[in-house]
């Protein structure tokens, strides 16, 4: 039995970890570099099933739009990878569920995903801390009013329509040059 110094040990260690190593972990070690850091904050990596990401979204529109940029996203990501991805499946299906388990879980944002309560499109309120499932609104009024405040804290950060002004989702900025209202108008 020889006798191996403590750096050749954790040099193994640290390559047999690699070689351990499963696909979301790498891939949400890379993901705010291939996606952008707003992109990031509005979408969390979840599981790789047969060789496809799937990746939940903060609402249906941003599923909508990733779903146009994902053969950018998949050469981004697969140029990191050791074993390539296939596709991405982007839906705001689970983003709730996600939402619940952090909040259960508590302040993550020191967490390798960077997401929990602090997330900028997480947006509390005194009901789901009391544990209902959606605020309950005596008027439809205040369910509109409430519902307004939540899509303009989610859009806040989104550049403006050059014609409109309206917050429009970057990809539409990108494509068009314009939102995707005042691109309809022109054709």
């Amino acid at each position: 039995m020889s006798l191996n110094s403590l750096g050749n040990i954790l040099e193994t260690v640290k390559q047999e970890s690699r070689w351990q190593e499963q696909p979301l972990q790498r891939v949400l070690q890379c993901w705010v570099e291939a996606v952008g850091a707003m992109v990031a904050t509005h979408t969390r990596p979840v599981s790789v099933q047969r060789q496809v990401l799937w990746v939940a979204t903060s609402s249906a529109v941003w599923a909508q739009e990733l779903a146009f940029r994902r053969q950018r996203i998949l050469e981004k990501l697969n140029a990191q990878l050791s074993q390539p991805l296939l596709d991405i499946r982007f839906s705001s299906a689970q983003w709730q569920q996600l939402a619940k388990q952090d909040s259960l879980i508590g302040d993550r944002t020191s967490s390798s995903s960077g997401l929990g309560r602090a997330h900028p499109s997480w947006v509390g309120n005194d009901s789901a801390a009391k544990g209902d499932r959606q605020p309950r609104f005596r008027h439809p009024q205040a369910a509109f009013r409430h519902w307004t405040e939540v899509t303009q804290t989610r859009s806040r950060h989104l550049p403006l329509c050059s014609q409109c002004h309206c917050h429009t989702p970057v990809g539409e900025l990108e494509r068009w040059g314009v939102c995707s209202i005042c691109a309809a108008k022109q054709w």
